[in-house]
């Protein structure tokens, strides 16, 4: 059983030295993508409305993280109970954190949301007399005699064995090679973080990932325990956060991905 460290504070305006303490596989994540984009969102703390996919996105999770909580008690959680569960969330969540829809979107987003829950529920490859290891566990990885700052995270859910499943919602069917790449901080961190709090190896680790297409669908993307070269390269890009935090290395990276930031505006005044 994973070892349980008090939960982690949300993401909140910090110094850059205390930033360079600690890093989350998400900091990291906005870090590579953009420094100019982690300085709004991280060091300044700017907030933004919350969008409709991260709504959804939240949602889900929360339903999800119930659901494996039953299995891991040995508590029936039928169609019933989730469907109350969801619709409470998704009202709770928006009291919590206000949303930007698009007129007339969001009885559309929510059927979405639904509909993407209600296909995992029926198809899960999970069997429901597993029981989970661990769900939604805060854990920390000290890294200090690598020279690196503090690793953080939560694990979505252990399934028996070690295996690290991580939800995603996403708008369109994944290719399973980019998917892969484009959650390899994330699923690497997990290992690293499943590594110090157990001294075992994980038993791999999977990406279920929910499609919102017009019929929704699953897709699970499986892959094999981290790999030295898949540590070194963790342990670099740890290196560049720190380093880059240090040199207060704000700087855009202009690219397609522009058109999708909360953070434009903002970026567009930069200088």
């Amino acid at each position: 059983m994973i070892a349980p460290v008090e939960p982690l504070a949300a993401a909140a305006p910090r110094p850059i030295a205390a930033l360079r303490q600690t890093v989350s596989a998400s900091r990291l994540n906005t870090w590579l993508g953009c420094r100019l984009k982690f300085y709004f969102r991280y060091v300044l703390g700017l907030t933004k409305p919350k969008t409709a996919a991260l709504h959804v996105g939240t949602t889900v999770h929360g339903v999800l993280r119930l659901w494996n909580k039953a299995r891991w008690q040995r508590q029936p959680f039928p169609s019933a109970v989730a469907r109350q569960q969801f619709d409470q969330l998704w009202r709770t969540e928006q009291a919590q954190e206000p949303v930007r829809w698009e007129a007339g979107e969001e009885a559309g987003e929510e059927q979405t949301a639904w509909s993407l829950l209600d296909l995992y529920l029926k198809q899960s490859p999970i069997p429901p007399n597993e029981l989970p290891e661990g769900v939604e566990v805060s854990v920390e990885a000290d890294l200090s005699q690598h020279g690196l700052p503090k690793l953080i995270g939560i694990l979505d859910l252990v399934r028996a064995g070690g295996r690290i499943v991580d939800y995603k919602t996403v708008g369109q069917t994944p290719n399973e090679e980019k998917a892969i790449h484009a959650n390899e901080v994330q699923l690497s961190g997990y290992a690293l973080l499943y590594r110090a709090n157990t001294g075992k190896t994980e038993g791999g680790r999977d990406l279920h990932q929910l499609v919102k297409t017009k019929t929704p669908k699953l897709i699970v993307t499986q892959q094999g325990r981290m790999t030295e070269a898949q540590q070194t390269r963790l342990f670099r890009q740890m290196e560049s956060y720190a380093e880059g935090l240090s040199r207060q290395d704000f700087v855009p990276s202009p690219g397609m991905q522009c058109s999708m930031c909360s953070y434009l505006p903002e970026c567009r005044t930069w200088h």
